[in-house]
Order: structure tokens, then sequence, then C-alpha cells
């Protein structure tokens, strides 16, 4: 009856496959104006979308039968568990490559829920999908141009190298010199995704439905919301150019005792279009490359505080916020003016790459975020409660929602001790081990959150592996600034929602007494570090 069971379950996964390839197939023939695009696409969807049934139906199966009839908490369940753990996320990884483009975005989504998903897809995910990705041919680099600028690379550039420096899910980047002689980074859309972007949405959301409709507890439905919000807006360069304009504006107006610290290519923007993007060249060490930092004079300390006070003006002060900063969009080089620290070592600029994916956060939601990290870096379990159950986690899920936001267990979020939010080597396995039991409440949790949130955790799990990367491990300097520049941000948003002087004068003494709590947790820390050094 089991294997009865299972062989129905994929069964139908390959039926409702079937029907959906050949009805869309017809329908998009019929309804295309351009027919030869239109054919094009009848060709590849319908393959794509057999080749998702498959590996869905296979992962299914693998499942459910490796572990049929395994006692629960038992050893040899738990060993089979990871042996097909690892087998289905090597599945997944394949299928991703082989369909590339929305599939390796999708890989690299799943490479970073670290609290949800089991750790051998988020190893094998993360490993290969912001390394591995696949090049287009210089002919499709040239159809590309044809299309766009009406003319060959050679004809729009001095020099154009046709081989890539660097390609991604959407993109790869060529390096170029313009006719006036300057070094240009030129960023050429796959020619693929323009057939089908549309399609392989529609194919991946079919997907997770019926997973979802076959197991209810299997709910990423989210997931591929997030992506059909997200990707129209990545796959127009023209907005990306756009939103790296407006972020450098952001920090001259808003944040001017940083300015000079962060830094954007600047558009040639006679050279760009919605597929075609070409930027001004930037040499520098990638954030993660400590010894390349330390080569280039600069400290990997002062370059991870940077990190840490850049993204947290974004997200407490702006409200326009970078959401894709994984190491390979992080630059870091000496500042141009040459200025140095007290230490004599050259201060860091970190130059931003890949604008593609900025989030708005609202004034209350800009707020709300803010007093909930503010509440987190001072154990404050009342306003972690209120603040999250305004962003959307419910009265139920807050303390859930609290440990997905710091990857801490309730206990430690709410500890007094300094370095309650710095996450220790044993918390990993703890981590996943609450995903595990807590699987069907994570999975609403972030149902119901709206998607900037969900974004804001995607952009805390970039922040948290570079700055583990720059330090070998979690600081207590990235609490401080974020402890810091939360509460700056609530002050000025309370000040500009009131206009008695009365008011002001608390908010002011409100925001003295926090800055007397952060001044007294650094000086407890700068105490612990010398009994420590002491011992």
């Amino acid at each position: 009856m089991a294997t009865r069971s299972l062989w129905r379950t994929r069964a139908k996964l390959t039926v409702a496959a079937t029907a959906l390839c050949t009805g869309g197939a017809a329908a998009a023939v019929a309804t295309s104006d351009d027919p030869a695009s239109a054919a094009k696409l009848c060709t590849t969807v319908p393959l794509r979308l057999l080749r998702d049934s498959a590996t869905a139906a296979s992962i299914v199966f693998d499942y459910q039968y490796s572990l049929w009839g395994l006692p629960e908490g038992s050893n040899e369940r738990a060993k089979i568990k990871h042996e097909v753990h690892l087998r289905s996320a090597q599945k997944l990884q394949e299928l991703c490559f082989r369909n590339g483009g929305i599939y390796i975005k999708l890989g690299q989504h799943i490479g970073q829920l670290e609290y949800l998903v089991p750790q051998e897809y988020v190893i094998t995910m993360r490993e290969s999908m912001l390394n591995k990705c696949p090049v287009s041919s210089y002919d499709q680099v040239c159809e590309v141009f044809k299309k766009e600028l009406g003319q060959m690379p050679d004809k729009v550039f001095d020099e154009f190298d046709p081989e890539p420096i660097a390609s991604a899910s959407l993109a790869q980047v060529h390096v170029a010199r313009t006719r006036d002689g300057q070094k240009v980074a030129v960023k050429v859309q796959h020619t693929h995704l323009t057939d089908t972007a549309a399609a392989d949405q529609a194919t991946v959301e079919f997907l997770v439905n019926t997973l979802h409709w076959l197991f209810p507890s299997f709910d990423y439905r989210w997931l591929v919301a997030e992506i059909q919000e997200s990707l129209p807006k990545e796959l127009d360069f023209l907005i990306e150019a756009k939103n790296s304009v407006k972020c450098l504006e952001n920090f001259r107006k808003l944040s001017p005792h940083i300015a000079d610290c962060v830094y954007a290519p600047e558009v040639h923007w006679s050279l760009s279009t919605s597929k075609l993007l070409t930027m001004e060249f930037m040499d520098g060490a990638q954030v993660n490359d400590v010894i390349t930092i330390r080569r280039l004079g600069m400290q990997p300390s002062e370059v991870s505080r940077l990190v840490s006070q850049t993204f947290a003006e974004m997200m407490f002060k702006h409200g326009f916020v970078h959401c894709d900063p994984h190491a390979a969009n992080l630059l870091v080089r000496p500042l141009p003016s040459g200025k140095r620290n007290i230490f004599g070592k050259k201060k860091p600029q970190l130059i931003l790459l890949d604008h593609g994916l900025y989030k708005e956060l609202d004034f209350s939601t800009r707020f709300n975020y803010a007093s909930l990290w503010r509440a987190l870096v001072f154990s404050d379990a009342n306003g972690i409660k209120e603040h999250s159950v305004k962003l959307g986690a419910g009265e139920d899920l807050y303390v859930l929602f609290a440990g997905i936001v710091t990857m801490r267990p309730w206990n430690r979020v709410i500890d007094p001790a300094v370095d309650h939010l710095v996450i220790k080597d044993t918390d990993s396995s703890e981590l996943q081990m609450y995903a595990s039991q807590y699987f069907p409440q994570i999975s609403e949790l972030l149902r119901r959150l709206p998607h900037v949130i969900l974004l804001m955790l995607k952009t805390n799990d970039c922040l948290r592996a570079v700055n583990n990367s720059l330090l070998q491990g979690s600081s207590l300097d990235t609490f401080f600034i974020i402890g810091k520049v939360s509460s700056e941000a609530v002050v000025e948003a309370k000040m500009t929602q009131t206009k008695s002087l009365f008011s002001r004068i608390n908010i002011w003494l409100e925001e003295f007494l926090f800055e007397a709590r952060l001044l007294a947790l650094q000086i407890a820390l700068w105490l612990l570090q010398v009994r420590k050094a002491l011992t």
C-alpha cells in the first residue's frame, strides 16, 4: 500500500505537468505576436516543466521510501535522513544549473534559508550558486547588443573582452574600453531570460503549489510570491542604474558622516538599456578576501564596521535597502582621499555592486523595524513583542520571529549579558534542531510576514555571512552599531511626529538614557576583553 501511494504521488506530478505543458504551449502559440519566439518557448518550457516534475517526484519518493518505517528520533533515521538531504540537495542543484536563470536565483534563495531548510541544502546551494553560474556565449552577447544598441560590441566600444569576468543568475559582466578611453564594466543579460522568464515563474509556482497540495506542511508559496514581485525589476537594468544613483543620494543627504565611505559605479547612460548596463570599472578587493584587504593596508575589523554601519543606515534611516549584499556584490578599497585611522591603517571605502534588488520601507515599517532592533540589542522583551507584532509576526509567533532575526534562541535573545546576541559555535546545530522541530510554525510565520520583511531577513543573512568571513565569527561591534543607528532612527522618527516642546524634551531624555546604556555595554565589553587578555 505504501509503495502504491508513493507511485500515485509521482503520477500526480507527472500528469499535472503534462496537462500544463500541452495546454500552455497551445495557448502561447495561439496568442503570440511573435510566432518564432512562441515556438521556441513552447519547445523549451514543456521540457523544463517535465524536468522539474521528475526532479520533484524523485525527491518526494526518496524521502518517503527511504524513511518509511524508521522510528522518529532513532540514530538510524537521522543517518538516513542526512543521506536523503544530501541526495535531494544535489538533485535540486543539478536542476537549477540545467534550467538556469530564475532557477539559479531560486537556488541562491534556498542557500540563504538557514533557519528553514536542512543544512545539507544550505551548504550545497551556497557553495555553488554564487560561483558556478552558467555563461552566455559571445554570439549570444552579440545578439543582445544588436537588439539593444543596433551594433556589435566592437563597433560600440574601442575594446571589448569577449570572455566575461563574472557571471550571475541573470547576467554576466565583460570588461570594455569606451571610445574616449575609459575602462568600463558591461553587464549583459542572458538571452534566454527574455523568452522564458514569465514561463519559468509559472512553472516554479505550479510545482510549489502542487507540492503544497500533496504535503500541506511544505509551504514555500511565499518564496514564489517574493520572486514574482522582485524579478521584473531585476530584469530591467535601467531600474538598477536609477537605484544606484538614489542610494548614493540618500547617503549624501541623510548620512553625510559616512557618505565618502560608500560608493557605487558611475553609470554610462548613453550605453545602457534595460538589458545592457555600462558602468565605471571598479578595482577593489571582494569584501570577504581578508588577505587582499590586509595587503591593501586596511583592517578587516574596520571593513566589518563599515559594512554594518552602511546597511544599518539604509534600513533604519533611508528606508531604501540594497537587498542582495552577498560577498560578490561588495568590494572594498582604500578611501581615495588617503585618510588613515589612529593606528595608521588606511580607511576603507565600500563599493556597492548589483543594485537590481532594492526594497523601500514605509515610515511605519522602518520605525517598527528600527524599534525592534533597538529592543533586541537591549534585551527588552516587551519591546521585542510589541514591534514584532506590529511587523506582522503575531502574538503567537513573535518569539520565533525574534529567533529568526537574530539566529539566537529566545532564552539568549532576552539574556541581559553583554554578548547575548553573539552567535556561538554551538548555536548552529541548536538552530537546525529548532528549524526541524518548528518547521510548520516557521512556514506560517514566513507566509504571514510582509515581503519587505522577508527581504530584510535575507539581507541580514547575507551581512551575517560577510561579517563572519571578515572576523572569523560574530562580533559585538556589529550589534553596538545596530543599537546606535536604530536608536538614532527611532528618535528622528519620533521628532518628525511631534511639535510639542515637552514631548521633544522627553524624546531627548529617552535617547540620552539609551546612549548611556549603550556606553555602559561598551565599557562592559572592554572590561571583559581586558580580563580575557590577562587570564
